[in-house]
């Protein structure tokens, strides 16, 4: 079983990832379960008005919203916080597209959907076989799904001098943007803009113009800053200044 997975945009930018090894992954399942366990019990007390209907309504409403909570609890949760539920969060994992792309709800679904048949007969047992034989650490839901389960970690420390803007900041005037962004900007998603940034001059120039497209739009989806502060940047140098917005920050902790 690999312990790393090796990814390649489609605009040549290179990156790896450390993948999140089965006991790891099934301390995160136990504790999502004892989440799940501990809001139906909660629900159950509540279900139990209608008791004075019957007994029978009240253990059917148990039921269904069991069979909610064990695949809504992980597909909700990973698609709003972007692939992390409480246990994954608390193990410093999350889900990840296969190609390092973002998710869709539809591959939260299949990988969700499927824990009915990784889960057996207990604890995993075909899911874990299914990592042992997978190249990417893969149970059966994740092969369907195209996604990945890593470790989520800080940026190595890089130089990152030369891709720092060379005129003011002006994303420096919303500190409070800047914190959000900070607090959203996933670290590999940063690790992607610094090594395109840094890559600029070694893509090819449709393909550098798309690739920061994408990644300036996703850093504004993140941090709305107003319009007349990112209208007159180029993709680019907005890049560059969500750089040095988040580097900088850390130097003034430091």
């Amino acid at each position: 079983m690999h312990n790393q997975v090796d990814i390649e945009t489609p605009e040549g930018i290179r990156f790896s990832l450390q993948l999140a090894g089965p006991s790891r992954r099934l301390l995160a399942w136990t504790i999502d379960t004892f989440m799940v366990l501990a809001i139906l019990e909660m629900l159950s007390g509540l279900l139990g008005i209608f008791n004075i209907i019957s007994a029978d309504l009240t253990t059917a409403l148990a039921l269904i919203a069991g069979f909610i909570l064990f695949f809504g609890y992980n597909m909700v949760l990973e698609w709003v916080w972007r692939g992390k539920t409480l246990g994954k969060w608390l193990m410093g994992i999350q889900v990840m597209d296969i190609e390092g792309l973002h998710l869709h709800f539809n591959q939260l679904v299949v990988r969700n959907l499927l824990r009915v048949i990784d889960i057996l007969p207990a604890l995993y047992l075909v899911g874990g076989i299914s990592m042992i034989f997978s190249p990417a650490s893969q149970r059966l839901g994740d092969r369907a799904a195209n996604t990945i389960v890593v470790v989520t970690r800080k940026p190595p420390e890089t130089d990152v001098s030369r891709i720092l803007p060379d005129k003011f900041n002006s994303l420096r005037a919303y500190p409070h943007l800047e914190a959000r962004l900070r607090q959203r900007l996933e670290s590999e998603e940063l690790r992607i803009i610094i090594q395109a940034l840094l890559r600029r001059n070694k893509l090819d120039a449709d393909k550098r113009v798309a690739l920061y497209e994408e990644l300036a739009t996703h850093c504004r989806s993140l941090a709305p800053f107003p319009d007349e502060v990112t209208r007159t940047l180029s993709d680019e140098q907005f890049l560059r200044n969500v750089v040095d917005s988040i580097y900088n920050q850390k130097q003034h902790l430091a």
